[in-house]
């Protein structure tokens, strides 16, 4: 058994989509902090932000983190790209299991969240110098959280999930 795996990475990195997939393939429940907030709020997290800005996000994210840290069972957990700018996240995630860092370059990002209205610190007219701040503040963050990095630009999904499945080999080996 491998254990809980916590995918973190910035917007676009793929961490929703290699989630499933690898949950599917360890045969464990995946579960996407994101989501589980909206299925708390009732409400999408563009409405979040608006009513509670991002700080009243981070709060709720910050719970959910806490809590699922407290869990005993064994998850495939996909975080929001901001989850790791909170110490207290950092400690929780590191504690909870694998993390595992989805590395993409800002020019890959582009590329898959041009068109996504869902995101709302990428509500700008100039998104690539915003993923580039984005990244600029919170990589060096990334890399302290994790416990391993696979970098996934031009990559298939199931690339990515090859090669994490073999890291996590080496680990249970």
């Amino acid at each position: 058994m491998t254990g809980t795996v916590i995918l973190i990475g910035p917007m676009g990195s793929g961490k929703s989509t290699i989630g499933r997939l690898l949950a599917a393939r360890l045969r464990i429940p995946y579960v996407d902090s994101d989501q589980l907030i909206v299925t708390q709020t009732g409400v999408d997290i563009p409405t979040i932000f608006e009513i509670e800005g991002e700080a009243g996000f981070r709060e709720r994210e910050a719970k959910v983190i806490a809590d699922l840290a407290e869990h005993n069972q064994d998850m495939v957990l996909a975080t929001g790209g901001g989850a790791i700018l909170d110490p207290r996240n950092r400690v929780h995630l590191r504690h909870k299991g694998q993390v595992i860092y989805l590395d993409v370059s800002v020019e890959e990002q582009l590329k898959r969240v041009r068109h996504d209205r869902n995101r709302p610190l990428l509500q700008t007219s100039d998104l690539e110098s915003r993923l580039r701040s984005l990244a600029q503040q919170r990589s060096s963050l990334y890399q302290q959280t994790a416990h391993w990095r696979v970098s996934g630009d031009g990559l298939r999904s199931d690339q990515v999930l090859r090669r994490i499945l073999r890291y996590l080999h080496t680990q249970t080996g």
